[in-house]
């Protein structure tokens, strides 16, 4: 039996995730000197901006509904690359920010449940809520990590690679969301052990923070 309340319960969560995503690159670029994301309206917490219907709504809904890690996007930022502070590391800062907003997020979840005792046996839905937020959070944080164009994980790596590493992934921009869809479709498996390594051991430092490890 399908728990339409647990499915509109991370809905609102994965909205609420993406939004502060987008709006940290947004506000990391305009500090580092671009307004391009204030000037398209992208500088802002409304949802309605940020949404990808397959990224933000489909795809971590039916992960959601799969029982595996969950994760997504939105639609990328605007950001203009010529107006940042520090070349290339001014974008791999932009980027940076959206997937460590995540992980901030899940680790505030992850201490309020921890120390309001939520996530014992019996505490109900208030537990259940600050679960979804920890692991929606770093399923999110984890996959837009991933090196692969234009996932934010690809900036940071263009930004210590070497000249030819940077060519090739110029040239996979336009199509490498194309090669992410692929493997979440034909090698979901391969994916899910990826993302759940992770953010297992991303979990096991929020656990060594708070003494349990």
């Amino acid at each position: 039996m399908v728990n339409l309340a647990g499915i509109l319960i991370a809905f609102i969560i994965i909205l609420i995730s993406m939004v502060f995503h987008e709006f940290a690159h947004g506000v990391v670029a305009y500090w580092l000197g671009d307004d391009t994301a204030k000037e398209q309206g992208r500088l802002t917490i409304n949802p309605m901006k940020h949404l990808d219907p397959f990224l933000s709504v489909l795809l971590p809904l039916m992960l959601a509904l799969s029982g595996g890690p969950i994760f997504g996007g939105a639609r990328p930022v605007p950001v203009d690359s010529r107006n940042l502070k520090h070349g290339v590391w001014g974008m791999a800062l932009v980027a940076i920010a959206g997937p460590l907003t995540n992980f901030l997020l899940a680790f505030v979840a992850f201490l309020i449940g921890w120390y309001t005792g939520s996530f014992t046996g019996g505490a109900g839905i208030w537990g259940e809520i600050l679960g979804d937020v920890v692991a929606i959070n770093l399923g999110f944080g984890v996959f837009n990590l991933l090196p692969i164009p234009p996932l934010d994980g690809s900036r940071v790596l263009y930004a210590i690679a070497p000249d030819g590493v940077r060519e090739i992934m110029a040239r996979m921009e336009n199509w490498g969301i194309i090669i992410v869809m692929l493997l979440i479709v034909f090698l979901p498996g391969f994916v899910s052990v990826i993302m759940g390594g992770a953010i297992s051991g991303i979990l096991e430092a929020f656990y060594w923070i708070v003494g349990m490890r």
